[in-house]
């Protein structure tokens, strides 16, 4: 089946000029390509989009690439469907600008990343609960970018949004703790262990920032729990072992890396 599709979708983008379009690939057979088998999906996506597979070819070709972790064409992919979408007035255009942002913070682009946001932000489209997280996500970019009193904003406005969101909270008491901010760090991170007493990356902070306190019990035993839980599923991830990493250099009277 797989096959046949790709072949299909070749052959439709190799059509002479002046042929119908004839489109052998719908989003979802794309994305479940995707799954699979990467290489095949970006080729289908491509040959889709060349004969005439529209936004919808576009924002596949964008899923395939991040499922390659190429985040350039993804970031590339996702903008030029989401500037298709603003031309034909498409209510998608919101969405396919914040799948470009990420893409490019993925990729460590913050600038194109915040120009992604603005463009979805200023959109009319949005919902508050996306409107928030479109907020949380410019702010990460802009923390990249070292423009910490417009990420500062942008959490606040986001938190109002979507308060029951704890990676609101766990971003804003991250922000909170490099300003050197620890009595609103210390708040924000409550509220996000009260959302999501079971996530790693947030008992991670919670030690962060009991470090910052001079509280090295209380930050070893959090960075401990955050090893626990992320180790939960079978192998460490990443937030286990920058936890180890912290707790070996607090044991040997070291700064842990934050």
């Amino acid at each position: 089946m797989i096959l046949s599709i790709l072949i299909a979708a070749s052959a439709a983008a190799s059509k002479p000029p002046g042929a119908p379009n004839v489109v052998a690939l719908t989003f979802d057979q794309c994305v479940a390509l995707a799954k699979t088998d990467t290489a095949k999906a970006i080729a289908a996506a491509e040959a889709w989009r060349a004969a005439g597979g529209g936004l919808a070819a576009r924002q596949c070709l964008g899923l395939a690439y991040v499922t390659a972790e190429r985040w350039g064409p993804a970031a590339l992919a996702f903008e030029q469907a989401a500037r298709d979408a603003e031309i034909q007035r498409d209510g998608r255009a919101a969405n396919l600008w914040v799948q470009s942002g990420n893409a490019s913070l993925a990729g460590d682009d913050s600038a194109k990343a915040k120009m992604a946001f603005d463009r979805a932000i200023a959109l009319p489209t949005l919902s508050d609960p996306m409107r928030g997280e479109a907020l949380m996500d410019r702010a990460r970019a802009e923390v990249g970018s070292n423009d910490v009193s417009a990420a500062r904003a942008d959490l606040d406005a986001a938190l109002k949004l979507v308060p029951q969101d704890p990676m609101g909270w766990l971003l804003s008491a991250t922000l909170a703790r490099r300003q050197n901010d620890l009595a609103r760090a210390g708040t924000d991170i409550i509220e996000a262990l009260r959302l999501a007493p079971d996530d790693a990356a947030v008992a991670y902070e919670q030690g962060n920032i009991a470090f910052e306190e001079g509280n090295a019990g209380s930050a070893k035993g959090a960075w401990q729990r955050a090893i626990d839980i992320d180790t939960k599923v079978g192998r460490p991830g990443d937030i286990a072992i920058s936890a180890r990493m912290a707790i070996a250099k607090l044991e040997t009277g070291a700064a842990p890396e934050q």
